[in-house]
């Protein structure tokens, strides 16, 4: 197939896969006589495991690393096991920045009197922030 077609067949963007190509993490595909990229089963296969590690938003490290592990089944899997826990850290410690966020924005949005009309608090807390001012959502800057 094409690489639009494989593009197409995984969701995956043309410029992503070629950057896969060229970062080692999707082999070369033959070539037709006409130039075209002929991509295989393979191919389509592997990209597909490539993007649903990205979904999990995996680092392309540590695609690569667990991609050597497909290519070598009978290796030991502990290695696999810590990948996933440091993905599992790396998350939890975004979805703690995250509520940190949204307990800010939470704190912002009380400032709103409700009227919608002349005066509006939500803007007063970040004029005043930009003054380097204390505010409403973090305190003293």
């Amino acid at each position: 197939m094409q690489i639009k077609e494989l593009a197409r067949a995984t969701g995956v963007d043309v410029e992503t896969i070629r950057y896969y190509e060229k970062q080692g993490l999707l082999p070369e595909p033959a070539r037709r006589d006409n130039g075209y990229r002929d991509y295989a089963a393979e191919h389509l296969e592997r990209l597909s495991f490539i993007r649903h590690c990205r979904a999990l938003d995996m680092p392309l490290a540590d695609v690569s690393r667990l991609l050597g592990f497909v290519e070598a089944p009978l290796a030991d899997c502990h290695d696999v096991d810590l990948l996933v826990d440091e993905q599992l850290a790396r998350v939890r410690a975004r979805l703690k920045i995250m509520r940190a966020l949204e307990k800010q924005l939470l704190q912002l949005r009380a400032r709103c009197s409700g009227t919608h009309q002349g005066h509006c608090g939500i803007l007063d807390e970040l004029v005043s922030a930009a003054h380097g001012e204390a505010c409403a959502c973090h305190g003293v800057p």
